[in-house]
């Protein structure tokens, strides 16, 4: 079995792919025959396809004759950030993507007539207990914050991001006057076991804004980082997201605040409450493990292939 991943190297779903037992060509634009033979699908970075018009018509002519599926999976939907409206306005009006999935199912209708929800994920090979236990995790003393967040902060440099360091500003101030520990901080390239340490040495994992938003308006998907600190084994708590309800039971493996009282309200609620906030973050481990690892992607991916094929193949019987 053989898929195409046309996504920048995106490594996380690349060995989901392989786990489900397919032989993966990246970056691959100018497929021979043979690699197409018993091809199941491409799925690309609809970015990249958009930058690479001429590029993405080529493949998508060579992939319609062997009836593989062009699948588009958006990260950064529904606005599209750093896309030209021209680009956008061709890649819609040419339906090139034959499936079009995305975190988040805003305005998805308009990329394809077969629109798909497919999330975020946890990178699971690499966000993981890293050798310590849920047990180990279910003690109090073992924790040296209260609440803390890694992630841009850096407003200058990243203006879309204005929001968010707003908020964790004046966040920290509310939460120090009451005596709840913070650690805040922009750290993008914060090696990853120092990520998972921090993950695993704090009591709240907070999860606010996401480079998929407008502003204040939301885009309805998850962040990865939604998927990453239950897999580490941290207790998430999260502003409100449409589709966290599609990929959590809310209350049972999910916490969400709808405003900064809300939110400092809730973080006092669960710094009392520790083995209730505990007994979530074991429920979403357990379900992330579960379902929302990469191989789960791929194989939802996948098999959407598949189904795709079986109908193209039918409807061209049926004209005969």
């Amino acid at each position: 079995m053989k898929f195409i991943l046309n996504y920048s190297n995106f490594v996380p779903f690349r060995e989901g792919l392989e786990s489900c037992g397919y032989t993966v060509y990246e970056n691959l634009w100018k497929p021979s025959d043979k690699q197409l033979q018993d091809c199941e699908g491409c799925l690309i970075d609809m970015y990249e396809a958009m930058n690479r018009p001429w590029d993405t018509l080529r493949l998508k002519s060579r992939l319609r004759r062997r009836r593989i599926p062009l699948i588009g999976w958006n990260r950064d939907a529904p606005w599209n950030k750093g896309v030209k409206l021209r680009q956008l306005w061709w890649f819609r009006k040419l339906k090139v993507l034959d499936v079009y999935m995305a975190h988040s199912l805003q305005d998805a209708s308009t990329f394809s007539p077969d629109a798909r929800y497919l999330p975020n994920a946890a990178w699971v090979s690499r966000y993981n207990l890293a050798g310590r236990t849920l047990e180990e995790l279910s003690d109090p003393q073992s924790y040296r914050y209260d609440v803390s967040f890694v992630g841009t902060l850096d407003a200058k440099k990243n203006p879309r991001f204005i929001l968010r360091a707003e908020f964790f500003k004046e966040l920290e101030r509310r939460l120090t006057a009451v005596g709840v520990t913070t650690w805040f901080r922009h750290g993008k390239k914060m090696p990853l076991r120092e990520q998972i340490d921090l993950i695993q040495r704090s009591r709240i994992n907070l999860n606010f804004g996401a480079s998929s938003d407008n502003g204040a308006e939301k885009s309805w998907g998850l962040p990865g980082r939604c998927y990453g600190v239950p897999a580490c084994g941290g207790f998430l708590l999260s502003d409100e997201r449409v589709h966290a309800k599609d990929d959590f039971e809310p209350g049972l493996e999910w916490v969400d605040f709808s405003s900064m009282e809300d939110c400092v309200g809730k973080i006092r609620q669960y710094l009392t409450n520790f083995p209730q906030a505990r007994e979530i973050a074991e429920r979403a481990h357990e379900r992330v493990f579960r379902e929302h690892a990469y191989e789960h992607r791929a194989r939802t991916m996948t098999a959407t292939a598949r189904e795709w094929k079986v109908r193209v193949e039918r409807n061209i019987a049926q004209k005969r």
